[in-house]
């Protein structure tokens, strides 16, 4: 009896941590920010590369979004940087890719770039493209909703005439933030449930083997 109650002790356990484990991977994404800025202005843009597999990412592709015009970037060592240009010599993606590891498993690498934005007010799409050293390639090009959502920035004017407005677009972020720090909540309660109950069957089923 003590060896299955030991068996069952660890089979309770392993169910756990892959729940977390996978709840974790779910939340990792290759994003772009910030997530809003001002039309004409010189932004500077950062890309967050997160390593979700057990092998390294070697190279990453980012797609410019129509309008905005790529300036400059940030150099990192360890890592080259190509573009790829349009007839009329604008630059329509770059590339960057590991010289030596890449992005090891459980870390992550943030790019910097310099952007202009458009003139006008628009909402631009940051399609992102990651490699890993197993050849296989993850697509950053999906909505919000998808599992694989790009970065949008949205380019609108600045409106604020006083602190008034201000504090109002604080509270509607704090509470937006606070909306999605419960659904995340919600969701890993949910995950932790189910693998409960997952394990509860499976111990159901071989008490009956008994």
């Amino acid at each position: 009896m003590k060896k299955f109650i030991s068996k069952a002790t660890k089979t309770i356990a392993t169910a756990f941590a892959m729940t977390l484990l996978f709840t974790g991977i779910a939340s990792a994404h290759v994003v772009v920010m910030p997530k809003t800025s001002t039309p004409g202005a010189w932004e500077t843009y950062t890309m967050k590369v997160p390593t979700e597999k057990d092998v390294p990412t070697t190279k990453v592709t980012l797609k410019v979004p129509s309008k905005f015009e790529f300036v400059s970037y940030q150099a990192i060592p360890g890592w080259n940087l190509t573009e790829a240009k349009d007839a009329n010599g604008v630059v329509t993606s770059v590339t960057w890719t590991a010289q030596n590891g890449g992005i090891l498993p459980g870390q992550f690498q943030q790019f910097v770039f310099m952007a202009k934005n458009p003139d006008s007010e628009v909402n631009g799409a940051w399609d992102a493209y990651q490699y890993y050293k197993d050849g296989s390639i993850v697509e950053w090009t999906g909505d919000e909703k998808s599992e694989s959502p790009h970065s949008i920035t949205t380019i609108v004017k600045d409106t604020t005439v006083n602190e008034a407005p201000a504090k109002a677009t604080q509270d509607t972020t704090k509470k937006a933030d606070s909306e999605k720090s419960n659904s995340s909540n919600t969701s890993l309660v949910m995950s932790i449930v189910a693998a409960v109950l997952s394990v509860i069957a499976l111990l159901i089923a071989l008490l009956k083997k008994k």
